[in-house]
């Protein structure tokens, strides 16, 4: 990842981009401090990043989700800051999803929607969503979140995916210690624990994707 686009109003500073310690490949965001990457996703040619990000600060805490998109994985141009903390807490990790076959209901226009489900990171950790009719310039979160309660300790970093063979989502959710769980839902909104299991020498952000079994 590169340094991103530069915006109208600032493009022309002689500095930006180019401060002493700034890195100038890998992306880096215009201001704060930010780390994880979150919600990885590809909608109709255009890569988003969402990121762990405190906009007003250059130490941790004060959570966001920072945004930015590309179309070629160098270039990158930020975008405003996608997730803000709200009465569930600030906003811990997660992951992003196309909702190709609108199975939230949330999609108003011609435009499929963007999903983003993250943890609130408040007391106690909960998990929330939000979306995009727009292709992830402007978010509202669910009325109703969080969509998944409190399950156990700082439970976080819910990684999401569309498993086609069953029409329905899958969650890999991170729960205590070496501890994890799987659940399921039909429409992002209402889930249900499928399994428990314990993966030693690991914590948090887990990754869940399919592979081909022979």
């Amino acid at each position: 990842l590169t340094a991103m686009y530069q915006s109208d109003e600032i493009k022309n500073s002689d500095t930006l981009y180019r401060e002493k310690l700034r890195p100038q490949f890998h992306f880096g965001a215009r201001r704060g401090w930010n780390n994880d990457p979150n919600g990885l996703v590809l909608y109709e040619g255009e890569y988003h990043l969402f990121f762990q990000h405190n906009p007003y600060g250059w130490n941790w805490g004060n959570m966001h989700w920072g945004h930015a998109v590309s179309r070629d994985l160098v270039h990158w141009q930020e975008l405003p800051e996608a997730l803000y903390p709200d009465e569930h807490g600030t906003m811990f990790s997660g992951s992003a999803v196309v909702d190709w076959n609108n199975t939230a209901g949330f999609q108003t226009g011609q435009e499929k929607v963007l999903v983003c489900i993250f943890t609130a990171a408040g007391k106690p950790f909960t998990q929330g969503i939000a979306y995009s009719n727009d292709r992830g310039r402007t978010w509202t979160k669910y009325e109703s979140n969080p969509v998944l309660s409190h399950i156990a300790a700082e439970n976080r970093d819910p990684k999401v995916i569309w498993y086609a063979p069953q029409e329905k989502w899958v969650m890999a959710l991170y729960l205590d210690k070496s501890d994890y769980a799987l659940f399921s839902s039909k429409d992002l909104k209402k889930w249900e624990k499928m399994s428990d299991m314990a993966i030693p020498g690991t914590s948090e952000c887990p990754e869940f994707f399919e592979i081909a079994v022979d």
